[in-house]
């Protein structure tokens, strides 16, 4: 259901409008000056706020210097004592002496509401006040009663809640009676047994009447009685709260109790961090880690790792890498099993990759699976027979095997191999940006041991890695979706959800496009970015956005709006402190400005920076650079330059390997080949001819192979390719299909490209009726397209 919602933003009143509040709440005429006189004094101490205005008002009736003169029928005051009051008291001093003249029970209970936050259960403070006396009270308060006593030295988490309301004859009349004052006296709002603080100030001026040496003991106190006495239901609703109050009095309980505390925060923690709340998380595994202090390894050692570990994630989720590296360098110190340090292994290997750290998480996930006594492959290039040989001992334990007989495969129940596969799982992210030889071999492992050990969440994106290589690489894209429809099958399964931003990344960068419209990865890209982070896997949602932009610029969606998400992606990136995925998309933000004519100077500069840095880390970064500089080179139809590139650009195929990026790439370097060849002659243009020819092939194949969204481009090249060898007819048909390919399967771009480049072939046959015909075709597609750049580069030749 959509809704509309509109924020209404209330601000302070000025004056002149304070004025007829003043009039309008005393019955009196606002041009009166003692009117005037009284709602000036009242607006220059609230600066305005209504809500404020009025409490003054009420205090000055409650303290009589505000009354009703029946003689006169109007409402009189003294204003050199109102003047007095107003300019020594501030609001919170008003709200705590206008609650300090309520009845002792009612400010008991404004006392205990005011610690269970701004949101109170009525019920929950009846309970409070049925188990703490009077006499325990009256020691919490500020301003203290003459019968007052001393709060008792209950400890906090095993108090005695049978001595507390023996001395507070007829309780349930009084906390009705003490309900209903607070109510009347306007300071919450009530529903059913939901209250609500009117005001901050009026929860605050509460708070206030505990006496402040005792603040902390009390909200500990009260922490202690729900603990015991509510429902475990409500206690589970109350939970943040209830850890909250006993946190305050950490510092005056016993050992055992500083247990039992710790075990409540990891559970707030934990609870906090199911609900995406990393913030507040760190605060209670923190807490819990405080509550055991230096002897909770050697005490509660098993809490003690949890909370290390488990507050390891939580500062890696929030981007606190400092205190994230503290806590993993304590747990990895420790002289405890390998198994115990698994978890803070895998996020060291994870915060690693995401700092652009890339071959340093290699060497940590390679090194723990050595530790664990499983199996690695060396860090260096695999040869192609190595890589062959494990395809074959992979392919024969798949045998015939269909996605849904891998789907339903039984469990993997051993925890040694769950976390070899979870450490496989960030090598094959890892290997791909830096050593992608090494990839099939982890991915092969990967495989290997769900389908004789079972299956694990791990298995979902393994299954869908080898679907990425059947893909690509090998050249198999059916069997290639058959395993990525088993990893989507697995993911059904119960369980699972932790892998699926992960398998939805795979699936959708690497294998869908090979035989489905690259329009219908978009939406699941989407879906991939959002559900990563309500999980916590940031690092794959972050490449679900990654992966989704590209493909909104080689769908041809308009480059105005992609320069929107983009700025605003890099935004998000920023925050979660995504450098190499920053960079990505800063690659291509770069490259549409270009486009459009904004500021291409300096685009050029960023990526010439990024190029240089790539080189000296080895990783897929350089190939980014290269494929987006080929786009701008070919749509500018600068074709030596694109030349040079792809000469220089290295192995392209084998970084972005299995990615449309690829298969994009693939076309330009083809077209840039076959311009290069039509302007050249003898050995260049034979050797132009055959580049062009080799990179065709590739196309040609895919398109076999049911590959929808090469069609437009093979038909581009075999146009160029006619027009190479002077088939006229050949070249004009194939120019003609490749517009209405381009047309039909909406590529914008290069629907305006095919125009442009078939004009140029008329133009050369001297057509220029035809030829001024598809260059305004091809102006008014740049122009829809937003490449500005492109429609006054036409304009200018025109």
């Amino acid at each position: 259901m959509n809704v509309t919602t509109t924020q209404i933003r209330i601000g302070n009143l000025s004056v002149d409008y304070a004025i007829p509040l003043v009039a309008e709440a005393l019955g009196m005429d606002d041009d009166d000056s003692k009117v005037k006189s009284l709602a000036e004094t009242i607006h220059r101490k609230t600066v305005g706020n209504p809500f404020f205005m009025l409490m003054f008002l009420r205090s000055l009736y409650d303290e009589k210097l505000l009354q009703y003169n029946f003689g006169a029928m109007r409402w009189t005051w003294d204003e050199d004592a109102v003047n007095s009051k107003i300019v020594t008291e501030n609001v919170a001093s008003v709200l705590v002496n206008k609650m300090s003249r309520l009845q002792e029970d009612t400010q008991s209970m404004l006392m205990v509401a005011s610690c269970l936050g701004s949101n109170f259960r009525k019920s929950a403070v009846v309970e409070v006040m049925k188990n703490i006396s009077r006499s325990e009270m009256r020691s919490s308060m500020r301003i203290v009663p003459v019968t007052a006593a001393t709060m008792g030295s209950s400890s906090l988490l095993s108090s005695d809640l049978t001595n507390s309301s023996a001395e507070r004859d007829g309780c349930d009349s009084t906390y009705a009676s003490s309900i209903e004052e607070f109510e009347g006296e306007g300071l919450c709002e009530v529903d059913d047994d939901e209250y609500h603080f009117m005001h901050d100030q009026i929860q605050s001026a509460a708070f206030e009447l505990i006496s402040p040496d005792r603040r902390d003991s009390f909200q500990g106190r009260i922490g202690s009685i729900l603990l015991r006495s509510l429902p475990p239901e409500e206690l589970e609703a109350s939970l943040f709260e209830v850890v909250g109050l006993l946190n305050c009095a950490a510092s005056n309980i016993t050992d055992e109790e500083r247990d039992e505390l710790a075990k409540m925060n990891l559970k707030a923690g934990v609870k906090a961090s199911e609900n995406a709340a990393f913030d507040t998380a760190m605060v209670y595994f923190k807490a819990g880690r405080e509550a055991l202090g230096s002897r909770g390894w050697e005490g509660d050692y098993s809490t003690m790792l949890d909370l290390c570990s488990d507050g390891a994630n939580a500062c890696f989720l929030t981007g606190d890498f400092v205190s994230m590296n503290e806590l993993i360098d304590e747990v990895l110190s420790k002289d405890i099993d390998t198994k115990e340090k698994y978890r803070v292994s895998e996020i060291k290997v994870k915060s690693l990759l995401t700092v652009g750290k890339v071959n340093e998480a290699i060497n940590a996930a390679l090194d723990f699976r050595r530790q664990l006594g499983l199996p690695a492959p060396q860090k260096k290039a695999a040869s192609k027979f190595t890589i062959i040989r494990e395809y074959i001992r992979v392919k024969k334990l798949l045998k015939d095997k269909t996605a849904e007989d891998i789907a339903n495969l039984p469990e993997l129940d051993d925890e040694l191999y769950e976390m070899g596969q979870r450490m496989n799982e960030h090598l094959a992210t890892s290997v791909y940006l830096v050593e992608p030889t090494m990839l099939p071999l982890v991915i092969f492992q990967s495989v290997t041991t769900s389908l004789k050990h079972g299956l694990s969440p791990t298995s979902s994106p393994a299954f869908a890695r080898l679907g990425m290589l059947l893909c690509g690489p090998f050249g198999k894209p059916h069997e290639g979706r058959e395993m990525a429809k088993a990893a989507e099958l697995i993911l059904e399964r119960p369980g699972m959800r932790s892998s699926t931003s992960n398998t939805i990344f795979v699936t959708q960068t690497f294998c869908h496009h090979w035989t489905s419209p690259l329009q219908d990865t978009i939406a699941q890209l989407l879906k991939g970015y959002q559900v990563g982070l309500e999980i916590g896997d940031t690092v794959k949602a972050c490449f679900c956005l990654v992966g989704r932009m590209y493909y909104l610029f080689f769908t041809g969606r308009t480059l105005d709006s992609i320069q929107q998400e983009l700025e605003a992606s890099i935004h998000v990136l920023t925050q979660l402190k995504q450098d190499e995925n920053e960079l990505k998309i800063t690659i291509l933000l770069s490259s549409v400005k270009k486009l459009r004519g904004l500021d291409p100077e300096a685009g050029d500069k960023i990526l010439d920076s990024i190029l240089a840095s790539a080189a000296e880390t080895r990783n897929n970064l350089s190939a980014y650079v290269s494929a987006m500089k080929l786009e701008v080179f070919v749509f500018f139809q600068q074709w030596k330059e694109a030349v040079d590139l792809v000469q220089k650009a290295g192995n392209v195929r084998l970084f972005l390997s299995s990615t449309f990026v690829v298969v994009r790439y693939t076309f330009l370097e083809a077209l840039a080949y076959l311009k290069a060849a039509q302007s050249s002659s003898g050995w260049k243009k034979r050797q132009m001819k055959k580049c062009a020819h080799k990179a065709m092939q590739l196309i040609r194949g895919w398109a076999k192979n049911g590959n929808v969204n090469v069609v437009h481009y093979l038909r581009i090249l075999v146009a160029e390719f006619a027009v190479l060898n002077g088939k006229k007819e050949k070249a004009k048909e194939s120019f003609n299909a490749a517009i209405s390919a381009s047309s039909r399967n909406g590529f914008l771009q290069d629907r305006a490209l095919a125009h442009e480049l078939t004009s140029a072939y008329f133009k050369a046959q001297g057509d220029d009726y035809w030829g001024d015909y598809h260059i305004e075709c091809a102006r008014t597609c740049y122009q829809e397209w937003g490449c500005n750049e492109k429609v006054k580069q036409l304009n200018v030749n025109k």
